[in-house]
């Protein structure tokens, strides 16, 4: 295969790697192909708003057996590797263009994970050196990678993410019987993290990792618990989720023997992993504040927000010309914007005196009338002082 061809199917391939800032809904958060067919993938930039990223695996050759991967060693595909002078002249064409604003670049393990490690750093390298390309770039990094071969990814990379994959050493076991949790994953994260700690050489870089759900026999509870570690331990940038896509696994991986009377309830839950994310990344919840039923795992059939709310009614309701943002966090439909609208007006000297203030001032929040209340008497929006 030629350049062009070997780009098309390697950039399809790297959409099973899901550790940026993709949407899969809204049309301007989706991934795009573009008129060469290779995938163009909208994310969040460093300093707030999207922009547009090109995305592809340096390779799809690998000598390990992960289960879940379409890729493993085990199966019979076609594998294609690009040089580092493919990826950085595709890269660079695109960036000339106007098309994108940066690289993500993965691979499957060539040989090994320095080896493979040396050939993402080399188009790094390329690019900074020879083309004087300032822009962004993610480079993969790969699990058992040294120490030395971390370091020298970071200093050529904009964001990095080694995926932990699963929240303990038995369900990744399930995942992956030629790597080691210890040693191949929980070693190179806290490597990172010590590296992109604030003050460390690196601490301009921004850390990313990634759990495939549902693969192994984890539990949202897992999950949840690891996540908080990763963020307040390791300093962790984000946290990603993946559901497992069936069919794609090996026939011995759990999440291929499960039964699912619902195939839908598999996004929900990568869903409501997310929501519990965010309010421990956004709203100042813990892990043990997060509600989960008997089995371990988050409600499908409920928000997180609002199962803490209705399971801790003594917070309850919230005076909203009182509260601090920590206290108006916690109201169901209220969230960093709103509440800081609400300060905002109350050091302007306005209050909210009734429902129909409220309904009127923030027509779009839902459900949250029964968690608040204002104080003060009256029936129209006043200002005080």
């Amino acid at each position: 295969m030629d350049t062009q061809q070997k780009l098309e199917f390697l950039a399809d391939a790297s959409r099973y790697d899901l550790a940026c800032a993709c949407g899969t809904k809204r049309k301007d958060t989706h991934r795009v192909r573009g008129k060469d067919g290779a995938w163009l993938y909208p994310m969040s930039t460093p300093r707030g708003g999207r922009d547009i990223i090109f995305k592809t695996l340096l390779s799809n050759v690998c000598v390990n057996e992960c289960r879940y991967c379409p890729f493993r060693e085990a199966r019979d595909v076609p594998r294609y590797s690009l040089a580092a002078e493919e990826v950085a002249e595709a890269l660079i064409s695109y960036v000339r263009r106007g098309l994108v604003f940066g690289l993500f670049l993965s691979s499957g393990v060539i040989r090994d994970a320095d080896h493979t490690m040396a050939r993402l750093v080399a188009v790094a390298e390329l690019l900074r050196r020879r083309y004087e390309f300032h822009g962004f770039i993610h480079l993969k990094i790969i699990p058992g990678a040294s120490d030395a071969a971390i370091e020298e990814t970071l200093r050529w990379s904009s964001q990095v993410s080694l995926n932990v994959e699963a929240p303990h050493a038995a369900a990744f076991k399930q995942l992956s019987p030629t790597k080691n949790f210890e040693r191949d994953i929980v070693g190179g994260i806290r490597r990172i993290s010590q590296l992109t700690a604030p003050g460390a050489r690196y601490s301009h870089v921004q850390p990313f990792t990634q759990f495939v759900v549902g693969a192994a026999d984890e539990t949202d509870t897992h999950l949840v618990k690891a996540t908080f570690g990763l963020y307040r331990r390791q300093g962790m940038n984000r946290v990603y989720y993946s559901a497992y896509q069936r069919g794609l696994g090996d026939e011995r991986l759990p999440g291929e023997r499960r039964q699912i009377a619902n195939p839908d309830d598999v996004l929900t839950r990568e869903h409501r992993l997310y929501q519990a994310e965010w309010l421990m990344r956004k709203y100042g919840f813990s892990d043990e504040e997060i509600p989960f039923e008997t089995d371990g795992n988050l409600s499908l059939a409920a928000d997180p927000k609002t199962l803490w709310a209705t399971r801790n009614p003594a917070y309850f309701p919230v005076d909203v010309n009182r509260a601090t943002k920590w206290q108006l966090l916690r109201v169901p439909g209220v969230g960093p914007i709103t509440a800081q609208r609400i300060l905002d007006m109350r050091r302007a000297g306005t209050r909210i005196t009734n429902l129909r203030d409220w309904s009127l001032l923030f027509p779009r929040i839902r459900g949250a009338e029964p968690f608040v209340k204002f104080g003060l008497p009256g029936s129209t929006i006043r200002k005080t002082g």
